[in-house]
């Protein structure tokens, strides 16, 4: 089963981006992951603007190979920086449909 990270990222420091943009991408291969977005163009259409400078979302194969990225040891210098120098909540959602497990509603 796919997952998808979801990483919502404030920016507070950019002297981390430069390097984490050129390297992190090659971790993210490592795992069979993939960046699907990497993207500053957020519109807030409902809800509270969050004021995130960048939503970065990426694909893996399954949950274990995500979160061997995030384990990493050779991700752990990029991770610590990139928390130095923003304010980062990385979310973690499988591709199961809830829509299909409520017997009212039709699957997706």
């Amino acid at each position: 089963m796919s997952v998808y990270l979801i990483a919502d990222i404030k920016v507070t420091d950019d002297g981390w981006v430069p390097e984490y943009a050129a390297e992190v991408h090659k971790l993210v291969e490592k795992h069979g992951g993939k960046y699907l977005s990497r993207s500053g163009n957020i519109t807030t259409l409902e809800g509270t603007d969050k004021d995130s400078t960048l939503i970065a979302l990426l694909q893996f194969p399954t949950r274990k190979a995500l979160e061997s990225f995030a384990q990493d040891p050779e991700y752990a210098p990029f991770g610590a920086a990139r928390r130095a120098g923003s304010v980062s909540n990385f979310h973690m959602i499988d591709d199961s449909d809830i829509a299909g497990a409520i017997p009212y509603l039709p699957a997706g």
